[in-house]
């Protein structure tokens, strides 16, 4: 197949393939933290972009260049998501949210799934850009989640909201680089085939809690949750994409309650007997600030004041991304920087960009984090939560301290991780990919395949939205050259991969370790849900290749 650009042989493919392979190989064979094996990796793909694909030195520095820019827009999420971690912890919050929960319901299999999955996908419904992570984790983590599934339970929750959620940035990202023969059809295949990582979603969080026992306990819940979930999105894809996530994912958090009063819900579940996700009393896995059989003292505020931070989150989010005149008014100003047009040796050619991925800063997640962070402690400062936490933790890091521990260690992963992006897709590394694929797949083995392309592309960028505009263009040209294809079908299986592929990008994975502190055990997560993605891949490729039999033969 000749695309105009890098020719697509073996040799290249394979070389192509050599960044990806030693990033995994380092992050889950060797266990490497993330701000080593990032670089590894960035300098793997600049120097097979330099050496086989002929990019020149301009074009690897205009690729380096963006791809710190993307990552400022994640750091962006990263800090204040952290601040408002640490702006909490400090006041005790998160002891106050633990008790405070289990005084509402006892059963911490419904607490679970309600934070894993439901809190998760409302939060990437409203937030995005790594939110639901960053805010999630902590709270499991303070209703006794060990860390590791405390950040492996929301990325597995909330993949399936990623293409329509954030409201539908990833959508209209898709619909302004290919121009889709039915909007409509698109939009509604897709969200059936999201339907698949949703429900395994929710059975997967149950099983991980307690196994087959907790699965049973959970089916009505999971059957409750993601027919509003899935189904709710799917039936609001044919009136409205861009609200269908929102509208569904906050209908499920209503229904928590009344699910929350049914007695199957309300109080533990005894006969769940192995509890592998949960911290036996007194086990701290290694996370700062849990003492090995010390006495619990009450909390210093009650659970409404606890909560105070997300609330206003959710408030501030809401009131800037969903009222239409003032999501206007905010998102005017915008931040970009401008790059020349570069190319390499085998013609693969990058416009030049005036202003490159702009974005506006006062509708971005950061934002609403940061605001956030900033109320909650002034709040807690002027109750003197602050005050009293010194006086018990004398010699602990302040809370500035802690943000930057953190914070840096998973920067330089993220920067790393993006800068390998832009260079694989400046210098054609990342079409060879795709295209090598499409050169030797049949059309069912193609549709099979669409997804996981999909799940390359947001491994790599960390974004469903960036996977479908570097691979959507792509996967309609190979439905235009491989008869037999549908295009609403690939299309929405390559949304649906890159909504697939957020549970494991190693970007996300940061921003959760970050947040959870466990940083360098970025590996140890991946093992987790790397299973999960290729599992939840795997038959989405088979539902992808009977919807497309079933669409181009209709």
């Amino acid at each position: 197949m000749d695309n105009g650009g890098v020719p697509v042989d073996l040799g290249l493919w394979l070389l192509a393939l050599v960044p990806i392979v030693v990033l995994l190989v380092l992050l889950v064979a060797f266990r490497w933290k993330a701000p080593e094996a990032g670089p590894i990796g960035m300098f793997a793909a600049g120097l097979i972009a330099y050496l086989a694909y002929q990019a020149p030195w301009e074009t690897l520095a205009v690729a380096g260049a963006k791809g710190v820019w993307d990552a400022l827009f994640i750091l962006y999420v990263v800090w204040p998501a952290l601040l408002l971690y640490r702006v909490t912890d400090r006041a005790g919050a998160f002891q106050a949210l633990r008790q405070g929960i289990e005084r509402f319901s006892s059963n911490q299999l419904f607490l679970v799934m309600a934070f894993g999955w439901v809190f998760a996908s409302f939060l990437q419904g409203i937030a995005g850009f790594g939110t639901p992570i960053a805010v999630v984790a902590p709270l499991l983590i303070a209703i006794g989640v060990r860390p590791l599934y405390a950040v492996a339970i929301p990325l597995i929750g909330h993949a399936w909201a990623n293409m329509f959620g954030t409201l539908a940035v990833g959508w209209l990202a898709t619909i302004s680089v290919v121009e889709l023969a039915d909007l409509t059809e698109t939009a509604f295949q897709t969200a059936i085939l999201l339907w698949v990582p949703n429900i395994l979603a929710g059975l997967t969080i149950a099983w991980l809690f307690g196994r087959m026992t907790a699965v049973k306990i959970a089916l009505p819940m999971i059957a409750v949750i993601t027919l509003i979930h899935g189904g709710g999105q799917l039936v609001l894809t044919l009136w409205n994409p861009v609200l269908s996530n929102f509208l569904a994912a906050t209908a499920a958090m209503v229904v928590l309650y009344p699910l929350s009063r049914w007695s199957r819900y309300s109080e533990r579940a005894e006969e769940i007997e192995e509890r592998p996700l949960m911290r036996e009393q007194g086990e701290g896995d290694d996370i700062e600030g849990e003492g090995e059989g010390a006495e619990e003292a009450e909390p210093a505020m009650g659970l409404g004041m606890a909560f105070l931070p997300y609330g206003i989150l959710t408030a501030a989010t809401v009131i800037g991304l969903v009222i239409g005149p003032v999501e206007r008014f905010l998102e005017q100003f915008e931040v970009g920087l401008s790059f020349p047009a570069v190319d390499t040796a085998l013609g693969v050619a990058q416009e030049a960009a005036e202003p490159y991925s702009p974005f506006a800063p006062l509708t971005h997640p950061g934002t609403f984090l940061l605001i956030a962070a900033l109320v909650a402690w002034l709040v807690y400062r002027s109750q003197g939560y602050y005050k009293a936490w010194g006086e018990s933790h004398e010699g602990e890091k302040s809370i500035w301290q802690g943000l930057v521990g953190d914070a840096i260690p998973a920067s330089v992963a993220v920067v790393a991780f993006l800068v390998m992006s832009t260079v694989m897709d400046h210098s054609g590394q990342t079409e060879a990919l795709a295209l090598g694929i499409a050169e030797v797949a049949p059309p069912p083995m193609f549709a099979f395949a669409s997804n996981w392309i999909g799940v390359l592309g947001a491994f790599m960028t960390s974004s469903n939205t960036a996977s479908n505009i570097l691979f959507a263009p792509l996967q309609q040209q190979t439905v235009a050259a491989l008869e037999g294809l549908s295009e609403a079908t690939i299309i929405g299986a390559q949304s649906t991969g890159g909504a697939i592929g957020n549970a494991i990008a190693p970007a996300n994975v940061v921003l959760g370790t970050g947040t959870a502190g466990i940083i360098g055990r970025e590996g140890e997560v991946l093992r987790k849900t790397l299973p999960w993605a290729a599992g939840v891949a795997v038959l989405t490729g088979a539902l992808t290749i009977v919807l497309n039999q079933m669409t181009f033969t209709s």
